[in-house]
């Protein structure tokens, strides 16, 4: 998408993603491990159309600056206890990070859930760096967003092919 074309909002998103060292060719990169096997014929050019439709959504956004708000503030410790600790370390059962994580993985659809539970379990690509907590960075809230971005664009990869599938057999 044009850059003329993206609100402030969805400006600001991608900025802090990429501040966040994660690029839209990363999550592109996730889309294509979750989707391959399915679309033997699947490009990275199209696995980054996907994501960019995904990106720009509202709530998507909203989502990308919480989480990545959230995660700063651990890093500096700006956040009260128990929170700090929760957020620091990643802590198994706070699971807000995944709400904030499927609030986007559900725009294109109920198939996101199992792209989401695929991907945050395997952790390929930039999302094991996200995990990697010697780098002293918190990543809380940013690598669930990212599995979820990926997860939703595999979602409207899918759905994109099936509807073309469809038109094909009628």
């Amino acid at each position: 998408m044009e850059n003329s074309k993206r609100s402030k909002l969805e400006e600001t998103a991608r900025q802090w993603l990429k501040d966040r060292g994660v690029t839209v060719e990363d999550i592109g990169d996730l889309v294509y491990f979750l989707q391959v096997k399915y679309h033997p014929d699947l490009t990275k050019e199209r696995c980054i159309h996907n994501v960019e439709k995904v990106l720009s959504k509202r709530e998507v956004q909203n989502a990308i600056l919480t989480g990545i708000q959230l995660d700063r503030l651990a890093e500096k410790k700006q956040l009260e206890a128990p929170l700090q600790q929760a957020i620091e370390i990643d802590e198994g059962l706070y699971g807000i990070d995944e709400i904030i994580a499927l609030s986007i993985v559900n725009i294109y659809g109920s198939i996101g859930f199992t792209n989401f539970g695929y991907i945050d379990k395997q952790k390929p690509g930039i999302l094991q760096r996200l995990n990697d907590k010697s780098s002293g960075e918190c990543h809380t809230f940013l690598d669930d967003i990212v599995g979820a971005i990926a997860a939703a664009a595999s979602s409207r990869l899918a759905h994109s092919a099936a509807a073309k599938a469809e038109e094909g057999n009628q």
